[in-house]
């Protein structure tokens, strides 16, 4: 079982997070520049042993792809000719980035290291990955029980 690997896109920069081999413990892992993000990720897929990459899919609220979707498109086509035996899935991505925020109060990160956007997409990366480990979507894929 190797890893999986979650990306939170965006149209200058995309945060980064993985889990460990077992797939237990999403990590944030890094924020890249978008038009960095194939050869990142190319790298990171070949040296770490990573299984899926699970995209987040921006939604409004009520569960329409939003406006922003078509950026994410044509950056998911160019993982898929990258990684042609690599699987990708998309995965609802509503509200991580109030989420990501909340976490930073809630850690008592300062004003300063709050208005790092690189990092608010490294912990939405985070939550996106931690929100697909946990839905019935992965378990029943992989036979196990919340």
């Amino acid at each position: 079982m190797g890893r999986i690997l979650s990306i939170d896109f965006g149209r200058r920069r995309c945060g980064l997070a993985a889990t460990d081999p077992l797939r237990i413990v999403a990590s944030g892992l890094a924020t890249v520049a978008t038009a960095q993000l194939v050869d990142f990720v190319s790298k990171y897929t070949a040296a770490e042993g990573v299984d899926l990459i699970v995209v987040g899919e921006p939604r409004d609220m009520k569960g329409n792809p939003s406006e922003s979707t078509r950026y994410l498109k044509p950056a998911i086509a160019r993982l898929r000719k990258a990684l042609p035996d690599m699987e990708i899935i998309s995965f609802d991505e509503r509200f991580t980035s109030v989420l990501a925020h909340r976490a930073m109060l809630d850690g008592g990160l300062g004003k300063m290291a709050r208005r790092d956007k690189a990092l608010v997409d490294e912990i939405s990366a985070t939550i996106i990955l931690n929100d697909y480990l946990q839905s019935r979507a992965y378990q029943e894929k992989n036979n196990t029980k919340i």
